[in-house]
């Protein structure tokens, strides 16, 4: 195969992080929504199943006192701290924003004066980017699931 073993580990784990959101969606909402597949948020995190599936494989080949496994762990950290915190607020900013734009629209709407222009259009910004302490943590568990797996199935 052209792939290493941890950068396969690491896409599969992506791809089925994304793939997964369909039928979690659609369990939650008796809604199908393939775009899920193609977007950030949501249950599990693809981010985190990504960055640990990618440090579980570095973990199996390189062993867990390698420095090679040290630097996944902390970047793996890094990642999942991410989507939790400012990717997470960022879409919380976005919620606000969206909901600004669309009572000063209303406002415009009904004043209705000659010298005012005409209402601000935009699209909405996207407001589901980061993710919920549980949606990484499952996205963890998703990872290293996944890197195992893989390894078992990996042709050395």
């Amino acid at each position: 195969m052209f792939l290493s073993f941890p950068i396969c580990a690491a896409l599969l784990g992506m791809l089925i992080a994304q793939f997964v959101k369909i039928p979690i969606h659609f369990l939650t909402s008796r809604e199908l929504k393939w775009s899920l597949m193609f977007s950030t948020g949501g249950m599990p995190s693809s981010h985190t199943a990504t960055i640990i599936s990618l440090t579980t494989a570095i973990g199996i080949t390189s062993g867990v006192q390698s420095n090679e496994f040290a630097i996944a762990v902390i970047v793996s950290l890094i990642v999942m701290h991410d989507a939790m915190g400012v990717r997470r607020h960022a879409g919380y900013h976005a919620e606000v924003l969206n909901t600004l734009l669309a009572d000063f629209n209303v406002l415009i709407e009904t004043l209705k004066h000659p010298s005012l222009k005409k209402t601000e259009s935009r699209e909405k910004l996207k407001e589901l980017l980061g993710h919920q302490p549980a949606e990484v943590f499952f996205g963890a568990i998703t990872g290293v699931i996944v890197g195992y797996l893989t390894y078992l199935v990996y042709p050395f």
